[in-house]
């Protein structure tokens, strides 16, 4: 089972233009920022939204190809969806929800409604099959959604945000649940996030877009240790410059210098982390080779330490303890030095 989509698509002020690859092997994730197009490439795919140009190939079978004239709908597809919002039909119980895929399919009514109570079982809730979605909570709705998706057996499953609507107090247990079912599902599995740590627990592998762009895919473990653009690395935590490194300094585009601890040619990427990053109010003395001015432009509290970001020739984010607040009245805002060591810096190619 796998998907391929060649997609090409204007929708409004969104350009989404991408190759996608799913195969059965891993759990995708797609991550991405607000508006970058991570829905809409979900639409696409599902055939909720017709493509401009390109191909879409699920399971060997092209569904959607404008040039030849080829489009599939949505339910000759073999997808299954589960959307932000669980759309469960509110007269129907969940038993019935979930059976409804079958018996539009033709399945007998005995036999949906068994499929169905198994789906129900292997998502928890054997114990709601009578209840309609009023009685259900959040959780409970979208978990009614997930095996709705999943009786119908799809070639590729498709989720779209699927914790966003979930309360927080079931959003962990919710998690575990789909993390169960998509390691045992046999079909390509594609799930849609902006949140990292629901990536992290769901997904083996991520696709990262961008302004309707991939801007970055591979293992999740490479991208969280190589990010490839701003987004990625203020997702982790990391500060990400970029400039054109020649032997041990990096210059950036606007001509400030980074001294890093290895030798490096050519367009470079520099991460460095935030509590890396030492906040002074006067220019300070010692072994860091990395000094630069700068304004303490806004303070965020994080438990029992503080987060800086600092203007200037090169802006970061910087995070100290409380008592450095407190001493350095950082709050004041004002002009600041901050200082990183060169062998704090980490540096890839771009």
């Amino acid at each position: 089972m796998s998907v391929q989509a060649r997609i090409d698509l204007t929708l409004g002020s969104l350009h989404l233009d991408v190759d996608l690859h799913v195969e059965d092997t891993a759990v995708v994730a797609v991550v991405g920022p607000n508006g970058a197009g991570k829905t809409t490439l979900v639409r696409a795919v599902a055939g909720l939204a017709p493509i401009d140009r390109g191909r879409i190939v699920i399971d060997g079978v092209v569904v959607e190809d404008p040039s030849a004239g080829i489009r599939f709908a949505p339910e000759g597809r073999g997808i299954g969806v589960v959307f932000q919002e669980p759309r469960l039909f509110p007269n129907l119980s969940a038993q019935e929800n979930v059976a409804f895929g079958l018996r539009a399919r033709g399945t007998p009514k005995a036999a949906a409604r068994a499929v169905a109570a198994h789906w129900l079982d292997q998502v928890g809730l054997a114990d709601c099959e009578a209840r309609r979605p009023a009685a259900l909570s959040g959780g409970q709705a979208q978990r009614v959604a997930l095996a709705r998706a999943l009786a119908t057996e799809p070639a590729v499953l498709l989720l779209d945000e699927p914790l966003a609507a979930v309360d927080a107090s079931a959003r962990a247990e919710l998690r575990h649940v789909l993390r169960l079912e998509l390691r045992r599902y046999p079909g390509a599995r594609l799930v849609v996030t902006h949140d990292p740590i629901e990536a992290a627990a769901l997904a083996d592998r991520v696709v990262v877009i961008e302004g309707g762009r991939i801007v970055q895919e591979g293992p999740l473990v490479e991208v969280t240790a190589r990010p490839r653009s701003p987004w990625i690395a203020s997702m982790l935590g990391l500060n990400l410059l970029s400039g054109v490194a020649r032997n041990t300094t990096v210059r950036l585009a606007n001509g400030a210098a980074v001294a890093i601890g290895s030798a490096a040619e050519g367009p470079t990427f520099v991460a460095i982390r935030p509590n890396a990053v030492s906040v002074h109010r006067e220019r300070p003395g010692g072994s860091a080779r990395n000094v630069w001015p700068g304004e303490a432009a806004e303070l965020h509290l994080v438990g029992d330490r503080a987060r800086i970001r600092i203007t200037g020739p090169v802006p970061l984010i910087a995070e100290v303890t409380a008592a450095a607040v407190a001493e350095l009245h950082l709050a004041d805002g004002g002009p600041v030095w901050a200082s990183v060591k060169a062998t704090e810096i980490e540096t890839y190619p771009e």
